[in-house]
């Protein structure tokens, strides 16, 4: 009767002492449950890294065709500044 209640004491300690482990490794300040969040941050910041790479070589390769260009300057005077030439008339058209 006795080793029966000591195998049953010792099946329960051991339990008890692996879902305590198991809830430290999960719950924790470092846990799995952190990790995979900080996965997760990191894969988006990579993807945000990856956009804003992009648009900075696309700026540079606006910058450098504004250097050599002058038509390219012309052009973008025109579009973004609304500025012409002398005695040029600008037709605006307006949609509805």
């Amino acid at each position: 009767m006795i080793s029966l209640k000591n195998k049953l004491l010792k099946k329960l300690i051991i339990i008890l002492i692996l879902l305590s482990s198991l809830v430290f490794l999960f719950f924790n300040e470092n846990g799995i449950i952190k990790y995979l969040k900080t996965k997760s941050e990191l894969k988006y910041l990579d993807q945000e890294l990856r956009k804003t790479s992009e648009k900075v070589k696309a700026l540079e390769k606006e910058i450098d065709s504004l250097k050599t260009s002058k038509a390219k300057i012309e052009r973008v005077a025109r579009e973004k500044f609304h500025m012409m030439k002398k005695n040029e008339k600008v037709f605006k058209i307006e949609e509805k």
